[in-house]
């Protein structure tokens, strides 16, 4: 069964979401990758500002394509999402309820997931066309030295995605796997 959540992504909406749940997102999201992660972290460390408040929000983990005529968003696919595994937990720590992205995560990040309560989902990777379909606005909010990295804050209606690790660390990508050995 499909299962619909709008942001602001509140600890109460996490909970009822388990690893294996398909969902459609729609509210404010915000992308970021790699560049825009050390940013964020490093901004931290100062002392300084976030562009954005992390408290239940979701960070897409994407480089978008630029925007053809007539459209708000190129593709839109999913990044790895290991890649930004070492920032994570900071990220965790100050609010961020959610992260969107593909393939597998640390046991660092996992644990960290688990403890802060948070998800992960997985958007499809091959999709980014259709995904950019969801995303219905789209301003940049920082970082627009970093072309596709900077970090922009997007507006989605019924963006789809999949729960991979849930609060519980429940995991997808295990689950799934040990029933293929059986």
């Amino acid at each position: 069964m499909m299962k619909e959540i709008t942001t602001p992504f509140t600890k109460d909406k996490v909970a009822e979401l388990k690893a294996g749940d398909s969902v459609l997102i729609s509210g404010t999201i915000y992308t970021a990758r790699d560049a825009a992660h050390k940013r964020l972290i490093d901004q931290m460390n100062n002392g300084e500002e976030l562009p954005f408040d992390l408290k239940d929000a979701i960070i897409y983990y994407v480089g978008p394509a630029p925007a053809k005529e007539g459209r708000v968003i190129g593709s839109a696919g999913p990044t790895t999402s290991y890649r930004m595994d070492s920032y994570t937990t900071p990220l965790l720590e100050k609010g961020l309820n959610g992260m969107i992205g593909k393939g597998k995560r640390s046991e660092e990040v996992i644990d960290s997931i688990k403890k802060h309560k948070a998800i992960y989902f997985a958007a499809v990777g091959g999709a980014a066309a259709l995904i950019s379909d969801r995303i219905k606005s789209v301003e940049i909010i920082a970082y627009d030295d970093l072309g596709t990295e900077a970090i922009r804050k997007i507006e989605v209606e019924k963006f789809p995605a999949i729960v991979v690790l849930d609060s519980e660390g429940n995991n997808l990508y295990v689950s799934e796997r040990e029933k293929y050995r059986e």
